[in-house]
């Protein structure tokens, strides 16, 4: 705890926040690429804290915001149609598909039962063996092993009611499209702490070394960000773009190499379909044939045609750091937390979800406003 504290210290995160401003940096466009680090950005104030010349954009990094609506459509399939038990985190559960979510199907007579872990589905389906329950596998890198780990245990208890539907996607590929792609102009990355607990450092050196982009694994706590931030800014001034970590107090080059045993056992790298990027080769997880009795897509028949997302919605292009939230004319207005009609509106990671929480007054791209965050670390 003592260690944390140091990551909170107001006075740390403002010696920092002058050292940033004293740099001679005309324009940095820096992206964070986690929906953790959007969340503690903007809830610690740090966007206003920063000089002008530095804007901080969000990336694909919420796994429930980057999941098309297919995916929705067929876990409501399962619970209506099939009759299955379906088993979810909590966040995806108000997302929207192309008719409804889980939750109006839940208000419909659908089961469908928040939980906190496949671990937690596992013993769902093992004290009512009658019951077929299907996990819903979402996520990164992060959550992939913890789901991997559940199929195992599904095994061993020779389980034949529990089953996954994966969406688990991997960031290494899809920030690889985002370096390719020609409309985000990015000078830095903030990588994602969690998913380099895993992976490890060693996957992001293609990004200084084929785009020059500067990359820093970042902590969460605001120390930790305005840290990456300083970081990401010093090899701009120096123009030695470079793969650093800031939170080496949990990541190591080589990652953990036991939940990647785990994961690469129970599944296998695919094609998926990442909403505002489509189709990135090799960055979704399937699960293995081996385990092909929890399949779920292998079990049952469901619909394999791709579902419309809503074209008023900006999401899609929140998510590739082309669009800031207030853009959308939707922001604030027909979408709100209560109601909301894109993924990104609803996710706890998700960055219309922090711009609504946490910023004071709607910012449009390009511009700043120079607001204090009210009940924020970093303040001016």
């Amino acid at each position: 705890m003592k260690l944390l504290q140091e990551f909170r210290s107001a006075s740390r995160a403002r010696t920092l926040t002058e050292k940033i401003r004293q740099l001679p940096i005309d324009k940095a466009r820096l992206m964070e690429v986690c929906g953790t680090h959007t969340m503690a950005i903007h809830r610690a104030g740090i966007p206003e804290a920063l000089p002008s010349s530095v804007q901080l954009l969000s990336g694909p990094g919420c796994p429930i915001c980057v999941t098309p609506r297919r995916y929705i459509d067929q876990a409501i399939e399962l619970a209506t149609a099939y009759k299955v038990t379906v088993a979810t985190f909590g966040d995806l559960v108000r997302v929207p598909g192309s008719k409804l979510s889980l939750e109006k199907a839940r208000s419909s007579g659908a089961d469908v039962r928040v939980v906190y872990s496949g671990l937690e589905a596992v013993e769902l389906a093992r004290m009512e063996p009658e019951r077929r329950v299907c996990f819903l596998g979402i996520g990164f890198e992060t959550t992939a092993p913890t789901v991997a780990a559940s199929i195992l245990e599904a095994r061993r208890n020779r389980l034949k009611n529990f089953f996954v539907l994966s969406a688990h996607k991997l960031i290494p590929p899809a920030l690889r499209t985002l370096a390719q792609g020609p409309e985000v102009d990015i000078d830095g990355l903030i990588l994602p702490g969690h998913v380099s607990t895993i992976i490890g450092t060693r996957p992001y050196e293609f990004l200084p070394e084929e785009f020059s982009l500067s990359c820093v694994v970042a902590g969460f706590e605001p120390v930790d960000i305005l840290q990456a931030i300083w970081m990401l800014l010093i090899q701009r001034v120096e123009n030695q773009p470079r793969l650093e970590c800031q939170y080496s107090r949990a990541v190591r080059p080589e990652g953990n190499p036991k939940a990647l045993e785990v994961m690469n056992r129970v599944f296998e790298r695919t094609g998926a379909t990442w909403r505002g990027f489509g189709r990135i080769p090799d960055s979704g997880l399937v699960i293995r044939k081996e385990f092909g009795e929890f399949d779920a897509s292998r079990v049952f028949e469901l619909a394999a045609g791709e579902s419309a997302e809503d074209p008023r919605c900006l999401c899609p292009s929140v998510l590739r750091g082309v669009k800031v939230p207030p853009d959308c004319p939707l922001f604030g207005k027909s979408c709100t937390p209560e109601n909301p009609i894109g993924a990104c509106m609803v996710s706890s990671e998700g960055t219309c979800a922090a711009y609504y929480r946490y910023r004071a007054m709607p910012v449009k791209s390009g511009s700043r406003t120079g607001l204090t965050q009210s009940g924020g670390v970093v303040t001016r």
